[in-house]
């Protein structure tokens, strides 16, 4: 009973969600996502950096690609490390000159940035129908 127990604990977690293609998208998605890593007990810390994480992902999303838009979160627990990837996959680039009316161009520009200094690893993975970009925080 406690190996079966033991590796319960250790399967991975998965939680997705559409991305809506309209501002103020980002705050539905990180609300969802601060759900889930609160039931599966995510340390404060990379929570809070996962939540910075996924504002840059889903924002990339919806002023530079073609919807839809989903987000796939998964958690591993392991012995030691634990990883927690982020990744939102798109239809691919918008045309040029799509960009919502209410986004402030002085507020954006510095996501790759975040996202490079939270991430253990990150990459943008280009795939038949879409864009996958993707990030991983392990928390040791």
């Amino acid at each position: 009973m406690a190996a079966q127990l033991n590796t319960v604990l250790r399967a991975t977690q998965e939680h997705m969600c559409l991305v809506p293609p309209v501002a103020g998208a980002v705050s539905v998605v990180r609300r969802s996502v601060a759900a889930a890593l609160a039931d599966w007990n995510v340390s404060s810390q990379i929570a809070d950096d996962t939540l910075l994480v996924v504002s840059e992902l889903v924002t990339n999303a919806i002023v530079h690609a073609r919807p839809p838009a989903v987000l796939r979160l998964s958690w591993e627990p392991g012995d030691g490390v634990c990883t927690l990837r982020v990744e939102v996959t798109d239809a691919g680039p918008a045309a040029m000159g799509r960009t919502l009316a209410c986004i402030d161009p002085d507020e954006h520009g510095r996501g790759e940035t975040i996202v490079h200094a939270l991430a253990t690893r990150h990459g943008i993975r280009v795939h038949p129908g879409g864009v996958t970009r993707w990030a991983d925080l392990v928390a040791v």
